[in-house]
């Protein structure tokens, strides 16, 4: 009898054992699986703090190619006074001078270039496929002289370093200013390369710049 009473207690002590641990695996699951979406009035409402994390340039998960070229860069430079923004889908990261950098081929006459040059520091955001719409008026309107940034509907927004951003990014690379050159057809031992400049060249008359920024901060959302 007692040998059965034992048995009995095992099995009931092995069911609840496996009912918790089945439990607390759905409810590990559920968390692990959970992901909240916010609206677009949600993100509007939430301050910058809410929404981002600050992570090193080097736990960036997502594949440089694909954020350059296919999500597109969005360089903003300026102040909360004055601050403008453009569509970026040449450049890339790395190393330079054993510092994180960041490196853009934009044409000499961007606006956006006249105020990095100007405060020294700009930020490179990157967006879901949902924004693609409102990222395309960056790259075909002009700030100098037109009103896009009034008309945007995407929400500015300062960092904690005093950067001008966005809330609706996914990532944010902050950046300080740190060598801007000229390049020439000389340099290219291409030929489309070499006529891609020289015809940029004949509407600005001036060559492309190459802009490195040293990365001083990253944030993802949360």
């Amino acid at each position: 009898m007692k040998h059965i009473v034992f048995i009995s207690l095992f099995v009931a002590a092995f069911v609840f054992t496996g009912c918790n641990e089945s439990s607390r695996q759905t409810d590990t699951g559920q968390q692990e699986n959970t992901t909240v979406t916010l609206t677009r009035e949600q993100i509007q409402a939430s301050s910058f703090n809410e929404l981002f994390k600050q992570i090193t340039p080097q736990e960036i998960s997502e594949d440089v190619f694909t954020l350059v070229n296919k999500d597109l860069t969005i360089l903003t430079g300026g102040t909360p006074k004055l601050y403008n923004s453009m569509v970026a889908s040449w450049g890339g990261w790395g190393t330079l001078f054993d510092k994180p950098v960041t490196w853009c081929f934009l044409r000499s006459n961007r606006y956006t270039l006249e105020l990095i040059k100007k405060d020294l520091t700009y930020t490179m955001s990157y967006f879901d496929d949902e924004y693609k719409e409102d990222l395309m008026k960056f790259g075909t309107q002009s700030g100098r002289d037109g009103k896009k940034m009034e008309e945007t509907k995407l929400t500015a927004v300062q960092s904690p370093a005093g950067n001008m951003t966005f809330k609706e990014a996914k990532l944010i690379i902050e950046c300080k200013l740190f060598e801007i050159t000229s390049v020439s057809p000389d340099d290219f031992q291409t030929d489309d390369a070499r006529k891609f400049v020289v015809d940029a060249y004949a509407e600005t008359n001036e060559y492309h710049k190459i802009v490195f920024g040293e990365i001083t901060n990253v944030w993802i959302r949360k």
